[in-house]
């Protein structure tokens, strides 16, 4: 098997790899989606990422790269619909994807979705197309009811997520605590979860001179901290913005925050009251919506990387963060105790206190000797999370689902 070139369907049904990041439902998963299909395409194998048709400008195929591309299926109404009311049209997804297998005479080896909405339609079409399904769900619902931040998810996704984890062929963890999460929420099969990390484009995600991307930017005068990601209460930003007054106290710091539209407009509102009742309104950059190739300015420009959310399925800001050679400063949550090195590259948090955040981004940017290393050996400490790495791993796991699969089948 290993000198064959695969043929893989990806199944992304609710996020566009090719959508908006930083907006509603468009964030980390798809960069990972994008940028371990490339890979795989890199590599020779063939990619089709199926995703529903969201925007009327979009081809229905649109090229990724070598051996890759996205394939939109016009399921409703071409338009951003809640993920929820998706469910109703999972059928019908999983009908568009044969449909258009079949008129373009193609077969696959393997499916591999994502998220419980791809998973529901891959255990339809692991069926009809007779080979193995293999799926991430990247976050669970019921591990974020646990925590109890934001709007709970609702009983139609915990209830499926806990059928799906027993009707897949492999289920892949981005870290060993959400396979621990597996097991305790849902009682997943523990022979069936094989845990591979994400990864980081070293290519894309490189350091350059921090004072001439604030100069770029216009950052310049003071220190930043930064944060990058969907602006939502399960990201713990308000806790970050209860840190700003004690940062304050001994040197200028601006809060630059990247992410977010007009669809997160109360949480925004939220945070935006919450500057001013901290009197920090001055020292909040809100960005928005920042292409993925210009956030390595963003990282060169910043003096810390913050990381203050509940929960995260991986956390890739931290790992673009490090390899622009950024230090990082998280909460202990996700892949951080795996990638964020006390002492080397940044430092954790143990809960979300203000305080706590305070003292360990006042430490980075004092100067002191030990404080962190270089730039050049804060990005080499994630050199091992390049994508080529992490493809390398999956098409391994992907290569032992399909010998037991045969076994299975014989």
């Amino acid at each position: 098997m290993a000198s064959d070139k695969l043929r893989i369907a990806m199944l992304s049904v609710h996020s566009c790899p090719i959508g908006t990041l930083g907006s509603r439902d468009t964030g980390g998963m798809s960069v990972y989606i994008s940028e371990l299909a490339s890979e795989l395409g890199r590599m020779g194998h063939s990619v089709d990422i199926y995703t529903r048709a969201h925007d009327p400008e979009d081809d229905q195929i649109v090229e990724l790269g070598n051996n890759t591309r996205v394939i939109h299926l016009h399921v409703g109404d071409v338009e951003h619909i809640h993920k929820l009311v998706l469910y109703t049209h999972l059928a019908d997804m999983a009908c568009s994807a044969e449909n258009f297998r079949k008129s373009n005479a193609l077969q696959y080896d393997l499916i591999h979705s994502h998220y419980w909405l791809s998973a529901w339609v891959g255990r339809h079409l692991q069926t009809w197309w007779h080979v193995p399904h293999i799926t991430m769900f990247h976050t669970l619902g019921a591990v974020k009811n646990a925590i109890g931040i934001g709007e709970d998810e609702p009983e139609l996704r915990v209830v499926n997520e806990k059928e799906l984890v027993n009707d897949c062929h492999r289920i892949i963890a981005a870290t060993q605590k959400e396979k621990n999460d597996l097991l305790r929420y849902y009682s997943a099969p523990r022979e069936n979860i094989s845990v591979i990390p994400c990864g980081v484009n070293l290519n894309l995600f490189c350091g350059m001179d921090r004072e001439t991307a604030r100069r770029h930017l216009g950052f310049n005068g003071y220190n930043i901290a930064l944060f990058v990601g969907r602006v939502e209460p399960l990201k713990g930003i308000d806790r970050l913005f209860m840190a700003m007054p004690s940062l304050n106290r001994e040197r200028e710091f601006r809060l630059v925050v990247v992410g977010g539209n007009d669809e997160y407009e109360p949480e925004m509102e939220r945070l935006q009251n919450l500057s001013r009742d901290l009197n920090i309104q001055e020292n909040v950059v809100f960005v928005g919506t920042v292409k993925q190739e210009d956030l390595p300015l963003y990282y060169s420009a910043a003096d810390v990387c913050v990381v203050p959310s509940y929960y995260e399925s991986f956390g890739l800001v931290a790992l673009e963060s490090l390899a622009c050679g950024t230090p990082v400063v998280a909460t202990r949550v996700g892949g951080m105790e795996s990638i964020v090195l006390p002492g080397q590259n940044g430092y954790l948090v143990s809960d979300n206190a203000p305080t706590l955040f305070a003292e360990s981004i006042a430490m980075l940017v004092s100067g002191r000797t030990g404080s962190t290393g270089s730039a050049e050996s804060i990005r080499s400490s994630v050199t091992g999370f390049s994508w080529s790495n992490i493809a390398g791993k999956m098409v391994t796991e992907y290569e032992a689902v399909l010998d037991d699969f045969a076994t299975e089948a014989s």
